[in-house]
């Protein structure tokens, strides 16, 4: 158990070499130069009043409540804005000081309600806390004058309130907004007596530029901002580190607790990832957990067309067993097969892909990953040597240029994004390429210095352009490339994009971008000190995928911007786990590690581990799963954590495959989409019911812990086990930290990982082993993984999704803040509010050509499939471009995405898709069925309820 209240030292640390030695009340300190007085004097264990100041914010000096005496200095300087001095002498405590403090106080309590004992503060109120520490014992202002008292409350954010009359007016939440968001949503309005925080243009918080980060909530010393939970629920009795499950970021949080109810999750300001900071989702969504559409109660039949049966666990895993087995002794060995969640665990991922390996006797295994980052494993494992990225997230502080290529951080990974405009408004330049305006493009005091605007699926052609001008033009690192790179691959490479082809003057006919653009951009990242590139996946949902991220690979190589800090390749990964699926082994082809099948000693390892013989030929990918069960192959599929029948691509043709199998096995929290198809459903735990860890984007392994039990009876781990048990493939872990000693024992990478460490430690970011005992946040430093950097020969092939009169625009999809993925969390939160539906962004012009005006229903047709979706007329997206997002089964994006994907790893190319849009007046005939099966499988859910009363 954690303590509520985290030590506050009033202001930032400092990172110097130089230190300085002074004395405060008679004890001498050494500091790093540039350590504030009243950083220094806590760090002594003296307690300087303050109510303007917090180490999460630079010092400010407002609240005059901090006031110090320093020998040789005249007045009372505040110490939150005072560095230290060699040899200074600082007195914190006398009765001048406290006289003048108290005075200070009684100001501020003058014009503050007296309502102590009700308020939701009540008990860690710094107000009331510097009030006691003062020795404020009477006020002697009274309320006969104006006062601040009858403001009214804002209320209309659905998750903290605003009192107004609360107010200090200390400037505490608008410099939170202003330093580690980085929206600038909130001001101090008018000046004096009327001074008050105001949102935007004095509106209220809802209709602001507000992202409900929660930083204003964290930063306030009063009850002014305050979480409704907490107003509701009173205040926590303990709280418990833990990690995030949404985004790739891996946020710790403190999960304040009462008993076994969340009173609020509040951001962990010695979280490696965020330092404090947090988003709307992982601060304020998590009502999803114990929301009522959980399903609790194992449930079975044989035909997707019965009413589910409340059953025993026992009976439940007998039944999903004996189905296995006799679809196995039917059709074959290899005819069934799991996919593992990038939303649980390491330890459970673990599992199920032994279960399949060892217990179904099969490599037929495969992650979410398939669909998103499975590129960045293939793309920098052959031209770096390993598959993942190469830098923490603090590496970007360090950056003097930043290109971000098909990557939307402020929606996706809103918390980085926070720290990379810190780094950007501090000067470092910024080269955007995305086919849509982004808010990065321009945001308060950021700016874009070249927006990239490229036609969807010419990635690798923009690429090579890049690379062309740092070769021609004489840019290259050339001892970097000598001394860590393969030549005869580097000479390759150099010859093929120096081909007048691949000029940007010869790729603006085939990319829409200025060929000075691309060589201004191309110079700045070769030329302009340390270049990071970080990407999403409008990177690798193409067809060309993995030749994108080899493409950025051989341009970081090429100018020398890997190894060291505030460069590298950086991939976002999209889920909290899905870098830590890939880790486990999630794919068909590798083991744990990223080892393939086909390499005797590792399968003797694990052979020898698990008891059985395994398969040395890869598996069955995904969409291989889906083809073999339409010919009769394919029979029985284990979903663990994953919605396939949302969020894969061309959902009419992913629905037909999972309606010829016979079991369908789904482990979750509802009944999503694909468990409409499900013939046994297993009861999952959300990230509070569960112990393991989270592997985030900078391969940070984080601790998750179990705050409450599981709602169903059992965590995810141990669901798998007992299958694996039921099965005949006996599992014996009594606790995930043993999952996790026998992963660090089988894989390398891990070989250094345990529960103490990551106790110890706070994170590990692997590789961590003999030589990186405490992780490595920095890959690739004095050599590349695969010993020297391979360039790859990036050639340009367009898609064959081509428009043509039929389908004359190009649609490409994305994520927006609020929502996260599939939306089977976020939709069962106030996260709705902010987005309720999918809209269909469309271009002015080619809203007109169509006689499309904003909020008008849209048909959008392609190849695979037609849906109906509400318009949004947008300057963001070019002419000839829509775009989408897929939160909402009922919009059905992915009934019109195809199954063109990446030629080396089937990753689909969700961000091209030729299309046509009307305007319509009723939903698409997809939807209409989409509408009458959801209601019948809600009505057979309903059944098996009430038949258990």
């Amino acid at each position: 158990m954690q303590s509520i209240v985290e030590q506050d030292f009033g202001t930032p640390g400092r990172h110097s070499d130089k230190t300085v030695t002074l004395s405060i009340d008679g004890q001498e300190i050494t500091v790093p130069e540039g350590t504030s007085v009243m950083r220094a004097a806590a760090l002594l264990g003296s307690k300087i009043p303050k109510l303007c100041a917090t180490d999460q914010l630079e010092a400010f000096g407002s609240c005059r409540l901090c006031l110090v005496q320093i020998e040789g200095m005249k007045g009372m300087p505040a110490s939150c804005t005072t560095p230290v001095a060699a040899g200074m002498k600082v007195t914190t405590q006398n009765k001048q000081l406290a006289d003048v403090r108290r005075g200070v106080m009684e100001l501020y309590i003058s014009d503050h309600p007296l309502d102590c004992l009700t308020c939701p503060a009540n008990g860690h109120c710094e107000l009331q806390d510097m009030a006691g520490v003062v020795g404020l014992r009477e006020v002697r202002y009274g309320y006969e004058g104006e006062n601040h008292l009858a403001m009214p409350k804002d209320e209309s954010n659905p998750y903290f309130t605003f009192d107004a009359s609360k107010c200090i007016v200390c400037s505490r939440c608008v410099r939170a907004c202003d330093e580690q968001q980085g929206t600038l949503a909130l001001t101090i309005q008018n000046r004096g007596f009327e001074s008050k925080v105001s949102a935007s243009q004095n509106v209220d918080f809802m209709d602001s530029e507000c992202v409900s980060c929660g930083a204003c909530v964290q930063a306030c010393p009063t009850a002014t901002l305050s979480e409704k939970t907490l107003i509701e629920k009173g205040q926590a009795e303990h709280s418990a580190i833990t990690t995030c499950a949404y985004c790739g970021v891996g946020c710790s949080f403190r999960a304040e607790m009462k008993g076994e109810e969340v009173v609020r999750m509040v951001p962990n300001k010695d979280g490696h990832a965020n330092h404090g900071h947090s988003c709307v989702k992982g601060r304020f969504a998590i009502g999803y957990a114990t929301h009522s559409d959980r399903i609790t109660k194992p449930m079975i039949r044989s035909k997707i067309t019965d009413p589910w049966r409340e059953v025993s666990w026992k009976e439940a895993f007998e039944y999903a067993a004996s189905e296995m087995k006799r679809i196995q002794a039917k059709y074959g060995r290899d005819s069934i097969g799991g996919i593992t969640s990038s939303r649980c665990t390491n330890e459970e991922t673990y599992l199920v892909q032994q279960l399949v390996r060892a217990g179904f006797g099969n490599n037929n295994v495969d992650t979410c990953a398939r669909v998103c980052h499975s590129p960045t494993g293939y793309g920098l494992k052959q031209t770096l040597g390993e598959s993942a990225g190469t830098q923490d997230f603090d590496s970007v502080m360090k950056s003097d240029v930043i290109v971000v290529i098909g990557a939307n951080p402020t929606d996706g990974h809103p918390v980085f994004a926070s720290q990379m405009k810190r780094r950007l408004r501090q000067g470092a330049k910024l080269i955007v390429a995305d086919p849509r305006t982004i808010d990065l493009v321009r945001t308060p005091h950021v700016a874009a210095d070249y927006h990239l605007k490229l036609r969807p699926g010419t990635n690798v052609a923009l690429v090579s352009s890049l690379a062309h001008v740092i070769v021609t033009e004489g840019l290259v690192k050339e001892d970097f490339v000598k001394q860590r790179c393969d030549l005869e691959s580097f000479d390759r490479w150099r010859n093929f994009v120096s081909e007048e082809r691949n000029s940007p003057e010869a790729m603006e006919a085939v990319t829409g971008v200025p060929a000075a653009s691309v060589r201004a951009a191309a110079r700045l990242y070769a030329t302009g000190g340390n270049g990071a590139i970080y990407y999403g996946l409008g990177v690798t949902e193409h067809s060309q995928g993995s030749t994108t991220v080899m493409g950025i690979a051989n341009l970081a190589m090429a100018t020398g911007n890997v190894g060291r800090e505030g460069v590298g390749v950086n991939p976002l990964r999209g889920q909290n786990n899905v870098q830590g699926s890939c880790d486990m082994g999630s794919f068909p082809h590798e083991f744990p590690g990223y080892r393939h099948v086909s390499d005797d000693a590792t399968r003797k390892l694990f052979e020898t581990t698990w008891g059985v013989s395994l398969q040395n030929e890869p598996g069955l990918r995904i969409p291989n799963m889906f083809e073999a069960a339409l010919d009769g192959d394919f029979k029985g599929l284990y979903i663990e954590g994953e919605d396939i029948a949302q969020s894969d691509p061309n959902t009419q043709h992913v629905t037909a495959a999972l309606t010829s199998m016979e079991c369908i096995i789904v482990q979750d929290l509802f009944l999503n989409e694909s468990a409409k198809f499900a013939h046994v459903f297993l009861p999952g735990s959300s990230f509070l019911e569960k112990d393991g860890t989270f592997t985030n984007a900078e391969r940070r392994i984080s601790r998750v812990r179990k705050v409450m039990k599981p709602k169903s009876g059992y965590a995810d781990w141990e669901i798998t086990q007992q299958l694996a048990n039921a099965l005949g493939y006996p599992m014996n872990y009594g606790h995930p930290s043993e999952i996790m000693d026998e992963i660090a024992r089988l894989t390398p990478t891990f070989k250094g990982v345990s529960y103490e460490a990551l106790d110890r430690l706070g994170s590990i970011q692997w590789p961590c082993n003999d030589a990186h005992p405490e992780g490595t946040p920095t890959m690739h430093i004095d050599e590349f993984v695969r010993g020297k950097g391979r360039f790859m020969v990036t050639e340009y092939v367009p898609t064959s999704e081509k428009v043509n009169a039929k389908f004359p625009l190009i649609l490409t999809t994305g994520r927006i803040l609020s929502q996260y993925n599939v939306g089977a969390q976020t939709r069962r939160t106030e996260n709705n509010r902010w987005h309720d539906e999918d809209r269909l962004e469309i271009h002015p012009n080619d809203a007109e050509e169509r006689g499309i005006v904003d909020g008008d229903w849209v048909g959008i047709s392609s190849r695979a499939g037609e849906t109906v979706l509400r318009s949004r007329v947008t300057e963001r997206v070019q002419p000839g471009v829509v775009y989408t997002t897929f939160h909402f089964p009922e919009s059905g994006a992915n009934v019109i995405t195809t199954d063109n994907s990446d030629w080396a790893t089937n990753c689909p190319e969700y961000k091209v898709t030729a299309v046509q849009a009307t305007r319509v007046s009723q939903p698409s005939e997809w939807q209409k069925r989409f509408r009458e099966f959801s209601e019948t499988q809600e009505d057979l859910l309903k059944q098996a309820a009430e038949v258990a009363k």
